[in-house]
């Protein structure tokens, strides 16, 4: 599989395409047997906020939007209150809203994700990326200890707890 794959800022135009994999994600939770994401968020205006502020991101593959995540930058509120201790203090990058396209799945599409989060985050000279993750998305707890980050501890999010972990770029 020889793919063209970008990370790029989401646009206006991208926003339907966005929210109908939030939307596969939502689902797919939801048979899970989870309970992140069940409760109407995300939902279309907080893609359309993303959008707006400049935090939402695709990954394309050949063009075509594969992944969608929301990377904010030194600005997660909840973060600053957690149970356990952060890596470091400096700046970060906040992932959010992870979600892939059904059509992606089974194909390590956010593994490719954050080796693009990480490089964004060292070419903007930023120390450390953070990102939570409910208890029992086992996918992405995985994905984040095979990625090398390190479990920080808890932070309340969106009505729950959630895990935190860290790793450090620069």
């Amino acid at each position: 599989m020889n793919s063209e794959i970008k990370l790029r800022k989401a646009e206006t135009e991208d926003r339907d395409i966005i929210w109908g994999i939030l939307q596969q994600a939502i689902e797919r939770r939801r048979q899970d047997g989870s309970t992140q994401w069940q409760q109407g968020y995300p939902n279309l205006e907080t893609v359309e906020s993303d959008i707006a502020k400049g935090f939402g991101y695709v990954m394309t593959v050949d063009g075509e939007i594969a992944v969608y995540t929301a990377l904010i930058l030194n600005d997660e509120p909840a973060y600053s209150t957690i149970e356990g201790a952060w890596l470091s203090n400096g700046e970060f990058v906040v992932v959010h809203r992870v979600a892939v396209d059904e059509k992606f799945a089974g194909r390590g599409m956010v593994k490719i994700l954050f080796d693009h989060i990480e490089e964004f985050t060292k070419s903007h000279d930023i120390q450390s990326v953070k990102v939570d993750t409910n208890y029992d998305n086992v996918a992405m707890l995985k994905i984040l200890e095979g990625k090398g980050y390190t479990y920080c501890g808890e932070v309340f999010l969106a009505g729950g707890m959630r895990k935190a972990y860290e790793k450090i770029i620069i």
